[in-house]
């Protein structure tokens, strides 16, 4: 039984599946009921770049779906299913969202960049206030890079490139082996990719820089484990400097191959071996733009699913 206040949102990634459920409560904030996490890897065995989704690639994103809705139901949670780059970019898109309904039953919803960032930024803000601020927002995913800039909690440059950590790996470490040449291609690839936002965001004042998302969650991370930081129980707001990250940047540089990459602490072991093309954007993106200490929000693009879907419903009702 679907109750009106319960929402499951699932955003279909490029490098994983997210699903959060969650409850409403009085005020239109939400209480966190279950959340789980996927690592899939859409688009990167067959194709050019993001190309192609393969048969095998849907086969386990089908699985992965029907027990994400089989919890929903558990729940009684309506299911809102959101997907981004590696979706919106493969030639066989269409099939990749029919097979799904025809097999969970779920609606998804492909969405472009743009709206992916707006998405992604109003998970933030209901993470970390920036209602007097003004900010820039970074999400790097594993097929794009979103970058929000807002004043006062309304996103007034809302950008998404085509760099993400599962995308860049494909196209400039295929074996997941870093070699000098491979490392020097990549990052001048990433700074002329992003360039244009420099120039878009130029002369802004940006009180804080707020990063969310997989690559800088787990630069964090690393960050912690690397300075022997006290653990906190949640990332949110957990911070790390320019020089934090460049120290990161070197640790991972110097291990060329995902085995080495393992050995260092709080290294997750499914990332270790797309973690250097995500770690060279993160880099490339705190030299152009000078960069000295981010903060990470623990809300992303699923919260922001939540967040837009209730702003709906509460005008519906209204």
């Amino acid at each position: 039984m679907k109750s009106n206040n319960r929402i499951a949102a699932i955003d279909i990634g490029t490098n994983s599946f997210h699903l959060v459920i969650v409850e409403l409560q009085q005020n239109n904030s939400f209480k966190l009921l279950d959340k789980q996490r996927e690592v899939i890897r859409l688009g990167s065995h067959k194709g050019e770049d993001l190309s192609v989704i393969s048969e095998g690639e849907i086969e386990k994103a089908v699985d992965i779906l029907k027990n994400y809705k089989m919890l929903a139901e558990h729940y009684g949670a309506s299911v809102r299913a959101v997907a981004t780059s590696a979706v919106r970019e493969a030639e066989n898109k269409d099939k990749f969202v029919k097979t799904v309904k025809e097999k969970t039953g779920i609606d998804i919803e492909v969405i472009d960049g743009r709206t992916e960032a707006k998405l992604i930024f109003y998970g933030i803000m209901n993470a970390i206030d920036v209602t007097e601020k003004k900010v820039l927002c970074l999400d790097i995913g594993g097929g794009s890079s979103e970058f929000i800039y807002a004043e006062k909690g309304n996103p007034v440059i809302t950008e998404s490139v085509k760099i993400g950590a599962v995308r860049l790996s494909k196209k400039f470490f295929p074996d997941f082996i870093l070699r000098k040449d491979s490392i020097e291609a990549c990052q001048s690839y990433v700074e002329a990719q992003i360039t244009y936002i420099k120039n878009l965001i130029e002369g802004k004042k940006i009180d804080q820089v707020i990063g969310t998302s997989g690559t800088i969650v787990a630069a964090a991370i690393l960050v912690q484990e690397l300075f022997n930081k006290p653990v906190k129980k949640s990332i949110n707001k957990l911070s790390f400097t320019s020089d934090e990250l460049n120290f990161v940047y070197r640790e991972i540089i110097n291990r060329k191959t995902p085995a080495e990459r393992i050995s260092l602490p709080g290294m997750e072991l499914k990332r270790a071996d797309i973690i250097p093309a995500g770690i060279i954007i993160l880099k490339t993106i705190f030299d152009l733009f000078g960069i000295k200490n981010i903060t990470l929000s623990e809300y992303a693009l699923r919260e922001g699913i939540i967040y837009e879907t209730i702003l709906k419903q509460s005008t519906v009702k209204n």
